[in-house]
């Protein structure tokens, strides 16, 4: 049956405003620190990945809510902008936007959130009809969003249902408690899961250290059919249980690395929903998150499909 979209993204959509690169310690006490770029820009990972997704190609709805304010407003308009379906994003008359500030440091970051609606947002934001006519449907920043989290079960078992496919990036646990309980029954009905290299660790239960990513994936890969696990400067790698492929990526001068990991998940997705191995769509997804960098934020500089297969060569992947 004909499908109306190739990916339902459900999830965070928030401004980002980033500033940096700091020089010094962060200061408190009134101190006022200059930095050399500030910049305000479409931030929140499923928004990230939508926009990366569509960017390749893809025809992409984005499920969620956001507040029915002036940063609401500008979240839906950049979305929409970028070829993403809006329909499905609710203004919520009673909260704000979330808002994320992010100060960067060289190739880290940290990241402060308001969360705003995230709080409200829950599986009934999700129409059916998205869930029954997209090819596949993808969750991020699930621990941002419990009410989400405890519907996304049952989310992922009515698309799956229909005959899609399903992915979730969990993203950082802000408590620290990375409490699994909720996430097995959502593992359950998930087809990928994409981690980066810390946050599998903490979702295996392992310490973080080298080569303790592929560790971790591999035991992930018991609970999911596919891990895709992002490992910064030393590539990614991916485990179905049985196979584990790696790649070193390609290099670039990044101007910062919001965003990079979910750029890498939308590159994945489009890869396999173009009907590439797993291999394939590694080296794809890499390509995305390496290219996105090189612009502030994370939605600027995120490539078009036959841009990232012109990045491939170096690779030695073909994926055209």
């Amino acid at each position: 049956m004909p499908r109306s979209f190739d990916l339902l993204v459900v999830g965070d959509a928030n401004p980002d405003v980033i500033v940096g690169p700091l020089a010094t310690p962060l200061a408190f006490d009134q101190r006022e620190l200059l930095v050399d770029s500030g910049t305000m820009t479409l931030g929140g990972s499923a928004a990230i990945a939508a926009c990366g997704a569509a960017r390749l190609g893809l025809r992409v709805a984005f499920a969620g809510r956001v507040g029915n304010d002036d940063a609401g407003h500008y979240v839906r308009d950049r979305l929409a902008a970028r070829g993403v379906d809006v329909d499905a994003l609710r203004l919520d008359d009673c909260l704000p936007t979330p808002l994320t500030v992010c100060v960067t440091r060289g190739e880290d970051r940290a990241i402060v959130t308001a969360p705003g609606t995230l709080s409200a947002v829950s599986a009934d934001d999700v129409p059916e009809r998205l869930l029954t006519s997209a090819r596949h449907v993808h969750a991020a920043s699930f621990f941002l969003m419990p009410r989400l989290a405890a519907g996304l079960a049952d989310l992922f078992r009515t698309a799956r249902d229909a005959g899609a496919s399903t992915s979730l990036d969990t993203n950082d646990d802000p408590s620290g408690r990375w409490d699994t309980g909720t996430l097995a029954a959502v593992l359950a009905h998930t087809d990928v899961l994409l981690p980066n290299a810390r946050e599998a660790c903490r979702l295996a239960g392992l310490p973080e250290g080298i080569g303790q990513p592929g560790l971790a994936a591999r035991a992930l890969a018991r609970r999911v059919p596919l891990v895709a696990v992002k490992n910064g400067a030393d590539g990614a790698l991916c485990d179905d249980g049985t196979t584990v492929h790696t790649t070193t990526g390609i290099r670039v001068t990044p101007h910062d690395t919001v965003g990079a990991g979910d750029s890498f998940d939308a590159g994945f997705l489009a890869a396999r929903l173009n009907d590439r191995s797993a291999e394939e769509a590694l080296a794809v997804a890499a390509v995305c998150g390496a290219l996105s960098t090189r612009h502030p934020g994370g939605t600027d500089a995120q490539p078009t499909w036959d841009e990232a297969q012109a990045h491939l060569a170096p690779l030695g992947a073909d994926a055209s």
